[in-house]
């Protein structure tokens, strides 16, 4: 089920990186998402997975999260599982990153994502480094934080929360909101 907002779009990414008790997006809405490429894994398969070829499809929702196969981590997988058709409906491509190696991936992407979106291997955190997006005080596991990225490589959403919750339904949501803009 998805809430309704009680905000604005762009309060709700505004307030979520000010929240109390919730982290900071590193990007903020209109930043310019960093390049990348990783190797990822979909359905135990390994592939290349690079930012700006799967920018030609549509959107992007990126997500980072501290450590596969950790419960939150793993609520937060099926959560994106279960929601993959409805992203996929509207031409956005979903994609989770840690700090895990392929292989650790390459699993999770079967038993937690359900083999239904890719999950990338960003060892070295040399991504989450150009996204700001460590964890505090730790500097080889990612913050909890969700952006989904324009086709123009711009930053339409950014939310931050330690919580699985809400990761999800929030970014569908901006999905939405920017196909019902960009094809009205």
């Amino acid at each position: 089920m998805i809430r309704k907002p009680i905000m604005g779009f762009l309060g709700v990414a505004v307030a979520a990186g000010l929240s109390l008790g919730t982290a900071r997006a590193a990007l903020s809405v209109g930043d310019h998402a960093p390049e990348f490429t990783a190797q990822a894994a979909v359905g135990g398969t390994q592939f290349t997975f690079t930012l700006s070829e799967a920018l030609k499809k549509g959107p992007v929702v990126l997500y980072f999260y501290p450590k596969s196969f950790t419960q939150g981590c793993t609520a937060e997988a099926h959560n994106f599982a279960e929601a993959t058709d409805r992203f996929k409906s509207m031409g956005a491509t979903v994609i989770g990153m840690s700090n895990d190696d392929i292989d650790t991936q390459k699993k999770f992407s079967v038993l937690e994502c359900r083999n239904k979106f890719a999950v990338a291997a960003d060892q070295g955190a040399h991504v989450m480094k150009q996204y700001d997006a460590l964890l505090r005080g730790k500097t080889d596991m990612a913050d909890r934080i969700s952006y989904v990225i324009a086709p123009d490589g711009k930053v339409i959403y950014a939310f931050a929360s330690m919580s699985p919750d809400g990761h999800v339904e929030n970014t569908l949501e901006a999905v939405q909101r920017w196909k019902a803009s960009a094809h009205p």
